[in-house]
């Protein structure tokens, strides 16, 4: 990549944080910084790098999205995710929200149904020398209970139903962020687990592409 256009990248990536991401209550230093150094158009694919700073969720195989920046940063603000904390990606698509996060906590673990798109987070996010995350295929629901119990779990998409096993890989103390569309209205949300319990917050409103596996079963009708 010439130098050029990674200075065009690098250009486009400080006009996302400043007209995206810090408009929109990322008030975060840690969040801020953690974008403004990871290269979004890593993860997308070639013929689409050009709009990898834009505010959309943007396509990186079929059906497959990322979520929007500004969505990305509020969430991973709202996880208040520490140096120390385990982090758990579900349905990571191509890696981007893993390697965020991967700039806040000390351990990202990632998952995504697709083993193609699993191939290229892992070779995007070694190229980028970011060996504090890995990245494994499994359904989004599962999680990977192998790694856990996590600090933060992040859902990279909406969910229609409750992700009732992925609760129960957090730890006391633990969160859960992401999109529920449970109700009638998409809301961004936090789940956390306090004394056997699972405390629900709405964060803000939000919309997202439902993950694979997380779709509401359609009500049989008579």
């Amino acid at each position: 990549m010439s130098d050029l256009v990674t200075s065009d990248f690098a250009t486009a990536r400080q006009r996302m944080v400043d007209g995206q991401v810090r408009t929109s209550d990322v008030t975060d230093q840690r969040v801020i910084d953690a974008m403004l150094t990871v290269p979004r158009e890593s993860f997308v694919p070639d013929g689409k790098a050009a709009m990898a700073y834009l505010d959309l969720d943007l396509e990186v195989g079929e059906n497959r999205f990322l979520l929007k920046p500004v969505v990305v940063g509020r969430l991973l603000q709202a996880a208040e995710v520490r140096h120390t904390d385990t982090v758990l990606v579900v349905g990571c698509a191509s890696g981007y929200t893993a390697a965020v996060a991967a700039k806040l906590a000390q351990q990202v673990y990632a998952t995504d149904p697709d083993a193609a798109l699993v191939a290229r987070a892992r070779a995007s996010l070694n190229k980028l020398g970011l060996a504090t995350v890995s990245v494994t295929a499994a359904p989004v629901a599962e999680g990977d209970s192998a790694h856990g119990p996590y600090d933060v779990i992040v859902l990279e998409g909406a969910t229609e139903i409750v992700p009732e096993h992925l609760y129960r890989q957090l730890k006391e103390g633990g969160r859960l962020v992401g999109v529920f569309a449970t109700g009638s209205v998409q809301r961004a949300t936090m789940v956390t687990h306090s004394h056997d319990d699972f405390g629900t917050r709405i964060l803000f409103d939000a919309s997202a592409r439902v993950l694979p596996g997380m779709q509401r079963t359609p009500e049989f009708v008579f």
